[in-house]
C-alpha cells in the first residue's frame, strides 16, 4: 500500500478550478483537496509530471468568494474512478492568495 508523500496539512475543497497550459483555452477541472504547498485537482485527461501551467480557483472563506491564482507545476498523475487526479505544486504563490489558504486551512 502506498503512503501519501506530502508533508503538509490538507483540507477538502470541492469547487471548480480552471488550468490553463501554455496559453491554450482554459480547462475545467474540480478540486479534491488543498494544501499550503499544492492542490489536487481532477481533469478528463492525464497530464505528464513536470507540466507547468497557470491555475485558478476560488475559496469560500468569511462569507466571500476569495480567489487562488498561482503557477503551479504537476507532481503527480493517476488514474482513478472519478478521471485523472493530478496533483499540482504551487510556484511563486502571491501573498494574497497565501494568506487566503492559510485561513482557510485554519
Amino acid at each position: 500500500m502506498r503512503s501519501d508523500q506530502r508533508n503538509t496539512v490538507r483540507k477538502i475543497l470541492k469547487v471548480r478550478a480552471l488550468l490553463s497550459i501554455d496559453g491554450s483555452e482554459p480547462l475545467v477541472a474540480r478540486t479534491l483537496d488543498v494544501g499550503a504547498d499544492g492542490v489536487c485537482l481532477v481533469l478528463d485527461n492525464p497530464l505528464p509530471a513536470g507540466t507547468v501551467a497557470d491555475l485558478y480557483f476560488e475559496i469560500f472563506h468569511d462569507g466571500k468568494l476569495r480567489p487562488i491564482t498561482s503557477r503551479a507545476k504537476v507532481q503527480n498523475c493517476i488514474l482513478s474512478n472519478a478521471g485523472f487526479k493530478v496533483g499540482f505544486q504551487f510556484l511563486n504563490l502571491e501573498l494574497a492568495s497565501v494568506t487566503i489558504l492559510s485561513k482557510y486551512m485554519h
